[in-house]
């Protein structure tokens, strides 16, 4: 089965032109003011924008080991990796590998760019029917990545470039020309920590997400929330650190917006590696975790039973013989699976859809259902929390 055709009606590749430029640097001058003075201490965004854009030359200068990726990285983007160029794989800072399957002409968003590692990674897998926004802030960043854009499509056989890089900040993707529900995916691989207003960039995620579209994103995670000194230290806010999110407080941040149900992929505990570091963390313990999270308005604040049963029909490139929907549901091919509510419309209501078949609707309620591994244990324990299947 072919990967699906995404709609494409985003935005022209052409329309960041000097207008549109102009109109972000003089919008991103007021949120600089306004998300600085928010920002950790000192620290704020043209502290970070200093740190990535000319403090680190490439990711042997990190200090920590939190931005550094710690997943495997599946056979078939390791093979695109190898076709892109070295520069903008060395100055590339992530702690995951946060891009899903089934992207075929798909129009994806990735917040925090940097380089354009992932940018270029997404664009071999949309396709040239496909487009791939890159947004940051820091224009070191984004040099290195438009030197290659014309390159890299030759390379990939693409007729012209189906990537798009801008300067500005996901705080305020409106001011970067992305409208109300136009992207399919959106990406951010070990950046949202950075944000000092988490909570815009997570409305504006759910903004421009299609109905049914998704976010996959890595990121830093804190089982508990960070004292005032850690938040405030600005190389630990720099490296990632000092904004990780207390997992349960991201759970109610995604609540207040709307969002009812995510799902970890994975979770991973952060080595710090670094001494001096570990010692001011004292007893808190970070996590790298992938997440996915879908714009739908069928979803649930706890998984209900409904008697559904989803069957994963094979097709996605990669995954012949199952399909991990997150750590804990492995749809296998041609087996039926009893599913809550809320993972049924997850592969019903989404790009995967056409994968699955599921059998029955909600007409008929049987209370709760239970499809966490276990409830309430700690996150390395694989537990879900919350009610619902994170």
């Amino acid at each position: 089965m072919p990967e699906p055709a995404c709609c494409l009606n985003a935005v022209n590749p052409n329309s960041a032109n000097s207008g549109l430029a102009n109109l972000a640097a003089n919008q991103g001058a007021n949120l600089d003011a306004d998300l600085g003075a928010a920002g950790p201490g000192a620290a704020g965004l043209d502290a970070v924008k200093a740190y990535y854009g000319k403090t680190l030359r490439d990711s042997a200068d990190l200090q920590t080991k939190a931005c550094c990726c710690s997943e495997s990285i599946p056979p078939t983007h390791r093979a695109i990796l190898s076709e892109i160029d070295e520069e903008i794989l060395n100055r590339f800072y992530g702690c995951g590998s946060p891009i899903p399957p089934a992207l075929g002409g798909c129009t994806v968003l990735d917040l925090g760019c940097g380089s354009g590692r992932d940018v270029y990674l997404a664009s071999r897998l949309v396709g040239p029917e496909g487009f791939v926004i890159g947004v940051d802030m820091t224009g070191e960043q984004l040099a290195v990545a438009r030197r290659h854009q014309d390159s890299q499509a030759r390379r990939f056989g693409w007729p012209r470039s189906n990537v798009d890089f801008r300067q500005g900040y996901m705080e305020d993707l409106a001011a970067l020309g992305i409208r109300d529900n136009s992207v399919d995916l959106v990406i951010s691989n070990c950046v949202i920590n950075l944000s000092p207003a988490k909570e815009r960039v997570f409305t504006e995620i759910f903004r421009v997400l299609k109905p049914g579209g998704e976010l996959y994103f890595s990121d830093v995670f804190a089982d508990r929330r960070l004292p005032q000194e850690l938040r405030h230290d600005p190389i630990l806010h720099e490296e990632c650190i000092g904004g990780a999110l207390y997992i349960e407080d991201f759970r109610r941040l995604l609540r207040g917006l709307g969002c009812l149900d995510y799902r970890v992929v994975s979770r991973s505990r952060i080595a710090i590696g670094n001494p001096q570091v570990e010692a001011q963390a004292g007893m808190v313990d970070f996590y790298s975790m992938t997440v996915r999270a879908f714009k739908l308005a069928s979803l649930e604040d706890i998984c209900e039973d409904y008697g559904q049963v989803a069957y994963y029909q094979g097709g996605i490139a990669d995954h012949p013989f199952q399909f991990g929907l997150d750590d804990h549901h492995t749809f296998v091919t041609g087996k039926p699976m009893l599913v809550c509510g809320n993972t049924a419309a997850m592969v019903e209501e989404t790009r995967f859809g056409r994968y699955f078949k599921v059998i029955g609707d909600r007409s008929v309620h049987y209370g709760p259902f239970d499809c966490s591994p276990a409830a309430g244990g700690k996150p390395e324990e694989g537990a879900c929390g919350g009610g619902s299947c994170c």
